[in-house]
């Protein structure tokens, strides 16, 4: 995938900058002709000789020429080689490039080349784990992603300041595999595939004004629909009441109730291979609306009395006609979590089941970030640490794909 390839290498300051060698080492080896960008900072931890040497092009440092005699025009290489590229990937990228990036940042040529960009931006970012898992960090990893650029996740493991945690960059075979898939080896892996996701709340009125709902802020479910619509997939969004914009190449249908809810997804599902139940749906409505404001009473013993009935129970309808199509459901609980899922997946038919508690810290309401547990087929359990909801959604597919059949084996499933 990489050979014949324009590769843009950015490598700033840290000390996972000697990995940045062998990753121009080995872009080269591949057939790539890679030319690379350094921030100044990086210049303390690797030589610009040295990945010059490697790469056979002269490093790039600054954004203006050294010296008068030097070609005035050369302040606009950013714009030539971002024109240039087919990829660029800045490994290792320092917790100050990211939120450069992150806030459009343009006072280095590292940062001036990101904004000029016509092709897949991939950043890598290594830092000490506390830098790591800052929640501005972590706002500022969402914010790429929510943009499109592609996150290479550091590994865990001992670091420089003798801490151990995630931090460190991932070896230079893992950073090539991401290259290759972002180049199209495997950037299309859900190409047809046509999805059903449901993100957010619902609302039960209780009159006009007033209504029964929850926290849910549908950023986990938009997060879904955006990663697989970039990986390929055909995919419906059914939202509740959120404050979102819709994902690029999503088709989006807003509704409001559970059984606004229930009625859209029953009339899409015939059509789709996977279904992914992200959607808070509230329990309970109330049995009886009022058809005009309930006023206040003066005495509190005369407060009116709140009668409710069950929702539709959407995950378990949709189980019972699964078929073929993978569905994937969501557990949000507070206490017995594991149990808890466990018996969710047995009783609604689902293949797999993401858990998460909104009192532990990184995964409440509304917040960019999540923890997970991820309990798949034959009760499997593979816990996440603390991730931007983009990397969950991103590592929910890696899971799903693998439980998809053949299009042969779905009844609608095109030629």
């Amino acid at each position: 995938m990489l050979n014949g390839k324009h590769i843009l290498i950015g490598v700033t300051g840290g000390i996972a900058a000697y990995k940045s060698a062998l990753l121009v080492r080995e872009c080269v080896r591949a057939g790539a002709d890679v030319q690379v960008v350094m921030t100044r900072a990086a210049t303390q931890f690797i030589t610009p000789l040295t990945l010059g040497t490697l790469s056979g092009r002269e490093v790039i440092t600054e954004m203006f020429p050294a010296r008068p005699d030097q070609p005035s025009a050369q302040w606009t290489k950013h714009i030539e080689l971002g024109l240039w590229a087919d990829v660029m990937m800045i490994a290792p990228a320092s917790a100050n490039t990211v939120a450069k990036i992150a806030h459009g940042f343009a006072d280095n040529f590292l940062t001036a080349l990101v904004l000029a960009l016509r092709c897949p931006l991939v950043v890598a970012p290594a830092m000490d784990v506390d830098m790591w898992r800052n929640p501005r960090t972590q706002r500022n990893i969402a914010r790429l992603q929510q943009d499109g650029i592609h996150i290479v996740m550091p590994e865990e493991g001992p670091l420089a300041s003798g801490l151990t945690g995630p931090g460190r960059l991932p070896e230079p075979a893992t950073l090539m595999d991401r290259l290759a898939a972002v180049l199209g080896e495997e950037a299309n892996d859900f190409a047809g595939i046509r999805m059903l996701v449901t993100a957010g709340p619902t609302q039960e009125p209780i009159d006009p004004v007033r209504y029964i709902g929850n926290r849910s802020s549908g950023k986990m479910g938009f997060a879904v629909a955006q990663a697989a619509a970039r990986r390929g997939a055909r995919v419906t969004l059914i939202a509740g009441p959120v404050a979102l914009a819709t994902p690029p190449g999503v088709r989006r249908m807003d509704v409001g109730t559970a059984a606004e809810m229930m009625n859209a997804v029953m009339r899409e599902v015939p059509e789709q291979q996977v279904v992914v139940m992200a959607a808070a749906v509230a329990d309970f409505a109330p049995a009886n609306v009022a058809s005009a404001k309930i006023k206040r009473t003066r005495r509190p013993a005369d407060a009116p009395t709140l009668t409710l009935k069950s929702n539709p129970d959407i995950l378990k309808a949709l189980g019972e006609q699964k078929g073929r199509r993978v569905l994937v459901g969501f557990a949000l609980e507070t206490e017995d979590g594991v149990r808890n899922a466990r018996q969710k997946l047995t009783e609604k038919g689902l293949d797999l089941i993401v858990l998460n508690n909104p009192l532990e810290e990184g995964a409440a309401f509304g917040s960019d970030t999540n923890v997970v547990t991820f309990i798949g087929p034959g009760g499997a359990e593979e816990h996440l640490e603390r991730l931007p909801k983009s990397a969950v959604a991103e590592k929910l597919l890696d899971r799903i794909r693998p439980l998809l059949p053949s299009r042969s084996e779905h009844p609608r499933a095109e030629v």
